[in-house]
């Protein structure tokens, strides 16, 4: 005697049952949206177009007033922004300089007078030429330079962060 043959029927694969099959189609819209966005914000982002523009900053003729035994002495610099946004300078540093701050002179009462001032913006397209009796940066406490003497300096800005610059050391009244 023979047994019956049983009924060898197998389940459907998950992907062909209706329910499991509508899920994984209403699954698959959003998620290939999602990996559509994606490449696409990689390729605008490896482009360089992401995020603002930046502004562009060169420094040139930067320059420390030699001081004779003075409490201050002043850098000065030539800054340009070739970028197509304006940026703003904060801060100056120097390691071997010590404490640096923005400066502006201004006469008060007949007597002229180096005031702090705040940052200092560079248009777009602009430029600073930073003067003794004008904008300007003071050294308070300088050490003794001699002429001739190079002395590396940062200077801080908002947008372009540091930008290095190498200042030399010149007699007073020299440019």
């Amino acid at each position: 005697m023979s047994a019956p043959a049983a009924s060898a029927e197998r389940p459907l694969p998950v992907w062909r049952r209706p329910a499991a099959a509508a899920a994984l189609r209403a699954a698959l819209v959003p998620a290939g949206a999602c990996a559509v966005v994606l490449l696409l914000l990689c390729v605008y982002t490896a482009t360089g177009a992401a995020g603002d523009p930046s502004a562009r900053i060169g420094v040139s003729d930067a320059r420390i007033l030699q001081s004779a035994g003075s409490a201050t002495t002043t850098v000065l610099v030539s800054l340009r922004n070739t970028g197509p946004v304006e940026d703003t300078l904060e801060s100056v540093s120097s390691l071997d300089l010590g404490v640096m701050v923005l400066a502006r002179t201004v006469t008060e009462n007949g007597e002229s007078r180096t005031r702090p001032i705040g940052p200092v913006t560079v248009a777009s397209g602009g430029s600073l030429r930073m003067d003794a009796f004008g904008v300007k940066v003071a050294v308070l406490d300088p050490p003794e330079l001699d002429p001739g003497e190079k002395v590396g300096i940062d200077l801080w800005f908002r947008n372009s962060g540091r930008v290095k610059a190498t200042a030399v050391t010149v007699r007073p009244g020299r440019p």
